[in-house]
């Protein structure tokens, strides 16, 4: 047993100091995250704000959330995606403890907590292609895939232990408790990278002394030209569009309609479980199972895959089969996901790879309020199994149409984004042949 633990344990980055750092900080934030989560809702419902107040703030937040993404990655390459993280951290620390203290002894108020709210969802958006960046710039990139599965795991594991312990202590204490412990995991994850930004300037040195530097090179591609010539991004681009389109309707409406039929309220919450167990299991395997050198094809597949699995679900024989069909689909979204994202971080020139994290992040999360008012018409006139049906449909058809593209059916592990050759143009009076 214990070989096995050291084998798993080698297959990823845990030797790197910086990353072990790195994952102490992001688990330290997602459960403070939760803390947040379980918190601000139960202060605004509890101390007299209403449902209202409390839609117009979360509202808020996801606006300036999209916006901060947006700039996020402009603001990474510009003074690296550490210095951005640690800046959004800190404000963050600042903005949630100032609530922490308003809500101490004072009830909710939409003067204090929309500005609050706008804040943190700007340095939120920001942070998050900052974040998708840090992994390159501290990492070799034959460790890439094994970083990303292990922070989805952490991710996932916080998910899972995050909002039962956050929802004992604000049963037991109130919710400005929570808030200041949410204040404090984004002071544990400042704290952490500092150290991290110290070691990817060391990496981005000693890259740049081997002749591969981080920086942007004289004549080297602009974002634009990234755009309009990288097949492979707008590939990805077009599958995590469809994708969020289609799951963040089915995840937050058809899902919790199907269990409020059938299921329950308990039925729901484990369902829920399946989604974040399928997810580390998927994790654990896009570093573990070796899958060719041309990742096209297993994407496809997995691709496939989730589209069956969602379209199963209200068929599948009660909570236990929709439990087993949601649990291959997250399978299959966390492990496809990993390889995308390792895809574009070695395939991504250094010194755009905030930005182009930046539009990806907007094509995987900036749909949902239109995917979920979808899911609302869609679940209301064609009823909630067709909807089900429908959406593992569009996930099959939007992954095969990738697979048209030859650019995504050609790519290697390790290619880089290139320009194309441009023609020479051939004198007048003169032939090809000289």
């Amino acid at each position: 047993m214990l070989k096995t633990v050291r084998s798993m344990l080698g297959s990823w980055p845990v030797a790197v100091p910086a990353f072990r750092l790195l994952m102490v900080g992001q688990l330290t934030s997602t459960l403070g995250d939760y803390f947040f989560a379980v918190a601000l809702p139960w202060y605004v419902l509890s101390r007299g704000g209403g449902p209202t107040l409390l839609g117009w703030v979360l509202a808020g937040y996801g606006a300036s959330r999209i916006a901060g993404i947006a700039a996020g990655g402009v603001l990474a390459d510009r003074f690296g995606p550490a210095l951005s993280m640690l800046a959004m951290d800190a404000l963050r620390c600042f903005a949630v403890a100032f609530l922490g203290a308003f809500a101490v002894s004072r009830p909710p108020s939409f003067a204090v907590l929309a500005p609050v709210a706008v804040l943190l969802g700007l340095a939120g958006g920001i942070f998050l292609p900052a974040s998708l960046a840090i992994l390159p710039a501290i990492l070799d990139d034959e460790d890439l895939a094994g970083a990303n599965a292990l922070s989805t795991i952490v991710m996932q594991a916080g998910g899972l232990i995050g909002p039962t312990i956050a929802g004992a202590v604000v049963a037991v204490s109130g919710a400005w408790p929570a808030f200041f412990v949410d204040a404090g995991s984004f002071l544990v994850s400042a704290a952490v990278l500092v150290s991290v930004g110290r070691a990817a300037r060391r990496k981005g040195a000693q890259r740049t002394a081997a002749g591969n530097p981080d920086g942007a090179a004289a004549g080297g591609p602009t974002f634009r030209q990234v755009l309009r010539h990288g097949q492979i991004l707008r590939v990805v681009l077009v599958v995590g569009l469809i994708g969020n389109l289609v799951f963040a309707g089915a995840a937050e409406v058809a899902l919790p309609t199907l269990a409020h039929d059938r299921f329950g309220a308990r039925g729901y919450g484990t369902l829920l479980s399946g989604v974040a167990l399928g997810l580390i299991v998927g994790a654990v395997l896009a570093r573990r199972v070796k899958t060719g050198s041309r990742p096209a094809y297993p994407v496809v597949g997995l691709g496939v895959l989730m589209g069956l699995a969602m379209a199963a679900v209200p068929f599948a024989g009660g909570a236990p089969g929709a439990f087993a069909c949601l649990f291959l689909f997250s399978v299959g979204n966390g492990w496809s996901g990993i390889m995308l994202i390792t895809v574009l971080q070695i395939w991504s020139p250094r010194a755009l790879l905030g930005r182009v994290m930046s539009v990806v992040t907007l094509a995987t999360t900036g749909m949902f309020p239109l995917s979920v008012v979808l899911a609302g018409v869609g679940v209301s006139q064609l009823g909630v199994a067709p909807f089900f049906v429908i959406a593992g449909g569009a996930i099959i058809l939007g992954v095969t149409v990738a697979l048209t593209q030859p650019a995504f059916r050609r790519y290697r592990d390790g290619d880089r984004f290139e320009l194309p050759a441009t023609r020479t143009p051939v004198p007048v009076g003169s032939t090809l042949n000289g």
